[in-house]
Protein backbone atom coordinates (compact mmCIF):
# COMPACT_ATOMS: atom_id res chain seq x y z
CA UNK A 1 0.00 0.00 0.00
CA UNK A 2 2.83 2.37 0.87
CA UNK A 3 4.62 1.82 -2.50
CA UNK A 4 1.45 2.79 -4.39
CA UNK A 5 1.33 6.08 -2.47
CA UNK A 6 4.96 6.87 -3.30
CA UNK A 7 4.49 5.89 -6.95
CA UNK A 8 1.34 7.98 -7.23
CA UNK A 9 2.96 11.05 -5.67
CA UNK A 10 6.00 10.71 -7.96
CA UNK A 11 3.68 10.37 -10.96
CA UNK A 12 1.74 13.48 -9.98
CA UNK A 13 4.99 15.39 -9.44
CA UNK A 14 6.30 14.33 -12.88
CA UNK A 15 2.98 15.29 -14.52
CA UNK A 16 3.04 18.74 -12.91
CA UNK A 17 6.66 19.17 -14.04
CA UNK A 18 5.78 18.25 -17.63
CA UNK A 19 2.85 20.68 -17.64
CA UNK A 20 5.14 23.46 -16.38
CA UNK A 21 7.71 22.71 -19.09
CA UNK A 22 4.98 22.74 -21.76
CA UNK A 23 3.62 26.07 -20.48
CA UNK A 24 7.09 27.67 -20.45
CA UNK A 25 7.84 26.33 -23.92
CA UNK A 26 4.70 27.97 -25.29
CA UNK A 27 5.29 31.27 -23.47
CA UNK A 28 9.01 31.58 -24.20
CA UNK A 29 8.49 30.49 -27.79
CA UNK A 30 5.96 33.32 -28.14
CA UNK A 31 3.33 30.86 -29.29
CA UNK A 32 -0.16 32.06 -28.56
CA UNK A 33 -2.65 29.24 -28.54
CA UNK A 34 -4.81 30.30 -25.64
CA UNK A 35 -5.75 33.90 -26.39
CA UNK A 36 -5.97 36.21 -29.34
CA UNK A 37 -5.32 39.64 -27.89
CA UNK A 38 -3.83 41.00 -31.12
CA UNK A 39 -5.07 42.40 -34.39
CA UNK A 40 -3.34 42.50 -37.76
CA UNK A 41 -2.45 45.44 -39.99
CA UNK A 42 -0.26 45.62 -43.06
CA UNK A 43 2.00 48.08 -44.85
CA UNK A 44 3.61 48.11 -48.29
CA UNK A 45 7.30 49.01 -48.67
CA UNK A 46 9.59 49.40 -51.68
CA UNK A 47 12.38 47.76 -49.67
CA UNK A 48 12.50 45.94 -46.34
CA UNK A 49 16.15 44.97 -46.62
CA UNK A 50 17.21 43.09 -43.46
CA UNK A 51 13.75 42.98 -41.84
CA UNK A 52 12.80 39.53 -40.56
CA UNK A 53 9.66 37.80 -39.40
CA UNK A 54 9.30 38.29 -35.63
CA UNK A 55 10.97 41.72 -35.66
CA UNK A 56 9.62 44.30 -33.21
CA UNK A 57 6.99 46.91 -34.07
CA UNK A 58 7.46 50.06 -31.96
CA UNK A 59 5.47 53.21 -31.35
CA UNK A 60 6.97 56.03 -29.26
CA UNK A 61 9.79 53.69 -28.21
CA UNK A 62 7.41 51.06 -26.81
CA UNK A 63 7.02 47.65 -28.43
CA UNK A 64 3.41 47.26 -29.53
CA UNK A 65 3.69 44.16 -31.68
CA UNK A 66 5.74 41.95 -33.98
CA UNK A 67 6.16 41.39 -37.72
CA UNK A 68 3.97 38.41 -38.60
CA UNK A 69 4.93 37.89 -42.24
CA UNK A 70 6.77 39.48 -45.16
CA UNK A 71 5.69 38.63 -48.71
CA UNK A 72 6.33 40.04 -52.16
CA UNK A 73 3.33 41.36 -54.06
CA UNK A 74 3.99 40.09 -57.60
CA UNK A 75 1.79 42.68 -59.31
CA UNK A 76 3.40 45.78 -57.79
CA UNK A 77 6.76 44.19 -56.83
CA UNK A 78 6.63 45.67 -53.35
CA UNK A 79 7.07 43.99 -49.99
CA UNK A 80 3.88 43.57 -47.96
CA UNK A 81 4.58 43.42 -44.22
CA UNK A 82 1.83 42.03 -42.00
CA UNK A 83 2.12 43.15 -38.37
CA UNK A 84 0.52 41.72 -35.24
CA UNK A 85 -0.42 44.62 -32.95
CA UNK A 86 -1.55 44.34 -29.32
CA UNK A 87 -5.27 44.90 -28.95
CA UNK A 88 -6.00 48.21 -27.27
CA UNK A 89 -3.14 50.05 -29.00
CA UNK A 90 -4.73 52.56 -31.38
CA UNK A 91 -3.15 53.04 -34.80
CA UNK A 92 -4.72 55.79 -36.88
CA UNK A 93 -5.32 55.39 -40.60
CA UNK A 94 -2.85 58.20 -41.40
CA UNK A 95 0.03 56.73 -39.37
CA UNK A 96 3.46 56.34 -40.97
CA UNK A 97 5.39 53.05 -40.86
CA UNK A 98 9.13 53.04 -41.42
CA UNK A 99 11.85 50.40 -41.35
CA UNK A 100 14.54 51.42 -38.86
CA UNK A 101 17.78 49.97 -37.52
CA UNK A 102 18.50 49.63 -33.83
CA UNK A 103 22.09 50.81 -33.45
CA UNK A 104 24.66 51.16 -36.21
CA UNK A 105 24.61 47.54 -37.38
CA UNK A 106 21.69 46.27 -35.31
CA UNK A 107 18.49 44.48 -36.16
CA UNK A 108 15.77 46.05 -38.27
CA UNK A 109 12.36 46.87 -36.82
CA UNK A 110 9.20 48.75 -37.80
CA UNK A 111 8.52 52.13 -36.21
CA UNK A 112 4.99 53.50 -36.42
CA UNK A 113 4.57 57.25 -36.09
CA UNK A 114 1.00 58.08 -35.04
CA UNK A 115 -1.06 60.36 -37.22
CA UNK A 116 -3.66 62.93 -36.29
CA UNK A 117 -6.73 61.23 -37.69
CA UNK A 118 -9.61 60.15 -35.48
CA UNK A 119 -10.21 57.08 -37.67
CA UNK A 120 -8.43 53.99 -36.32
CA UNK A 121 -7.24 50.98 -38.28
CA UNK A 122 -9.10 47.79 -37.55
CA UNK A 123 -8.14 44.16 -38.07
CA UNK A 124 -6.96 43.79 -41.65
CA UNK A 125 -6.34 47.53 -42.12
CA UNK A 126 -3.42 48.97 -44.05
CA UNK A 127 -0.94 51.77 -43.43
CA UNK A 128 -0.46 53.67 -46.69
CA UNK A 129 2.34 56.07 -45.71
CA UNK A 130 5.62 54.13 -45.49
CA UNK A 131 9.35 54.77 -45.52
CA UNK A 132 11.65 52.02 -46.74
CA UNK A 133 14.89 50.88 -45.12
CA UNK A 134 18.06 52.87 -45.71
CA UNK A 135 20.58 50.69 -47.53
CA UNK A 136 23.92 51.49 -45.89
CA UNK A 137 25.86 49.34 -48.36
CA UNK A 138 24.75 51.41 -51.34
CA UNK A 139 25.51 54.67 -49.53
CA UNK A 140 29.00 53.49 -48.57
CA UNK A 141 29.71 52.17 -52.08
CA UNK A 142 28.59 55.44 -53.67
CA UNK A 143 30.84 57.38 -51.31
CA UNK A 144 33.78 55.00 -51.77
CA UNK A 145 33.62 55.12 -55.58
CA UNK A 146 33.02 58.88 -55.75
CA UNK A 147 29.43 58.90 -56.99
CA UNK A 148 28.17 61.17 -54.24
Amino acid sequence: MKTHTVETSVGVFVLIGLLCVAYLTIKLGKMEWFSSDHYYISARFNSVSGLKKGAAVDMAGVQIGRVDSIVLDPTDTVAVVRMKIKRGVPVSDDATASVKTSGLIGDKYIRIEPGGSETLLEDGGQIFQTESAVDLESIVSKYAFGKV
